[in-house]
């Protein structure tokens, strides 16, 4: 009779174990799984400028640490960068990091140099396709530039992110500077790269666009 108590209790006891096993299961958070975020960029998100560490990206992976969400910032922008850079070196990213969401923060350089607008069209789609091929996740930040090509030019190329990113079913900032590019005490003496203090609100414009894309696998 003991010896059957005994083994009842041991049993119920294994259930409620296999019980809380189960629940914590379920009730992990949605970021438990680590993610690797690739930026390829230019100038923008490459801190031209600026000391290093004060750059969006930078923030962007103290702030995923102070969120407590699991994921590596692979930073892979270079200053002066276009689209047809950034299509040559995206293979090769890819391949070595394998990342979750990939960040495309280009077009500015191929705006500014009059660049045309199907190349550029052209080679975004290349680097989406070649992202979602290997199922990483795509973000594109949008940009918007002086109208020194005429406004026609100018807003061809800023419409240009949102055709993208709806034809290809990709996540959009529609424009990565919104609340920044209205005021010059916020750019450097070029006038076209933000000054530090800038930084943090480019982070806030990406960030409720790529926070979706970390609760979603492969």
């Amino acid at each position: 009779m003991l010896f059957t108590q005994l083994s009842g209790h041991v049993s119920r006891l294994l259930k409620q174990a296999l019980v809380l096993v189960m629940f914590a299961i379920t009730a992990s958070p949605a970021y438990s799984a680590s993610k690797t975020i690739l930026v390829l960029g230019d100038s923008l998100s490459a801190e031209y400028g600026l000391a290093r560490g004060k750059g969006w990206v930078a923030l962007l992976e103290q702030r995923l640490q102070q969120k407590k969400i699991p994921a590596n910032v692979i930073n892979a922008s270079i200053s002066g960068d276009t689209t047809s850079g950034g299509k040559a070196r995206l293979t090769s990213l890819l391949e070595r990091h394998h990342p979750d969401v990939v960040i495309i923060e280009l077009g500015g350089n191929d705006a500014l140099r009059g660049l045309p607008l199907k190349a550029s069209e052209g080679n975004f789609k290349a680097m989406i396709d070649m992202a979602q091929a290997q199922h990483s996740k795509v973000l594109l930040a949008g940009m918007r530039i002086p109208p020194n090509y005429g406004p026609d030019y100018s807003e061809r190329f800023f419409s240009l992110y949102e055709k993208l990113a709806k034809t290809n079913k990709t996540a959009l900032v529609p424009f990565l500077l919104e609340g920044i590019a209205e005021k010059e005490n916020l750019f450097q003496a070029d006038r076209i790269h933000p000054i530090a203090e800038a930084h943090p609100t480019i982070l806030d414009n990406v960030w409720p666009h790529l926070l979706p894309l970390l609760n979603k696998s492969k």
